[in-house]
């Protein structure tokens, strides 16, 4: 399955998509996740401008939520000899949703990539990540998410922990590496700020970014979580996404509206 499919994107014509947000798209709260907002400008970018993505920032401005239909305009603002940028708004009705903006293409120098894996327990040796609120009828009750790195929302007290986590994300039906993955795994970084804090914390996206790096298989993606702040209710972190093997896929970042969820600590 790629990721068009697993979002239900379908091109009306040369430069309109349209997809129903259905429970495997949104998040508990019952609006559209951002990380499948995110992935569904970047896959009809890619279709659009017959390139691969080289980065992509959403801006979320409204909610979008279940048994709605979803259209997606696009436009290629600027079309070179190997980069194309452009623009895709997402709309439910006459209603902005979100925005996304993104460079497509590539260059001609290779350089590698300087980053450096963590050392973490392989998937099978991950215990899951549980939440305290039911997650079912949202996109967690269609991810596979273990804990690799830092504590299970179970594990946390209310004493603050490293800024440093991270999850191995296995996304269903073995998705093909692509942009639109990146984005749905990298989204987790909004529950990051939980091992700093020590407390359950999730947060609503304001804005998402992923780069991509190469398109390498893997069955499972390690998103390497970076927490950097949360002051004023708002957090911000990023993540490196890596293959098993140690290849980086890409980068993700955000800024988000955070809170706690689930019952307080213990006391």
């Amino acid at each position: 399955m790629d990721v068009a499919e697993f979002l239900g994107l379908w091109r009306r014509d040369e430069s309109t998509w349209t997809f129903e947000v259905v429970d495997r798209l949104i998040t508990p709260g019952r609006f559209l996740y951002g990380g499948c907002g995110l992935a569904a400008g970047l896959v009809a970018l890619e279709q659009a401008a017959a390139r691969p993505t080289i980065y992509g920032v959403a801006q979320y401005v409204a909610f979008a939520q279940p048994g709605e239909t979803a259209t997606v305009s696009v436009d290629l603002a600027a079309v070179g000899q190997r980069i194309t940028q452009g623009r895709a708004t997402i709309h439910v009705g006459e209603r902005e949703v979100l925005t996304v903006v993104a460079a497509l293409g590539a260059g001609t120098l290779d350089g590698g990539s300087w980053a450096t894996m963590p050392s973490v327990p392989p998937p099978e040796g991950c215990p899951p990540r549980r939440f305290h609120s039911p997650m079912s009828g949202s996109v967690f009750e269609h991810l596979d998410v273990r804990v690799a790195l830092g504590r299970t929302f179970e594990q946390l007290d209310g004493t603050p922990g490293p800024a440093d986590s991270a999850l191995w994300v296995r996304v269903p039906h073995h998705l093909d590496p692509s942009a639109g993955t990146l984005a749905i795994v990298g989204d987790l970084v909004s529950g990051g700020a939980s091992q700093p804090m020590g407390r359950p914390v999730m947060g609503r996206s304001l804005d998402n970014t992923v780069r991509v790096a190469t398109r390498a298989t893997s069955e499972w993606i390690l998103c390497d979580i970076r927490m950097h702040a949360l002051v004023d209710g708002i957090g911000q972190g990023m993540a490196f996404l890596w293959t098993q093997d140690g290849v980086l896929l890409g980068t993700a970042s955000q800024s988000m509206a955070a809170r706690v969820i689930g019952p307080g600590p213990p006391g």
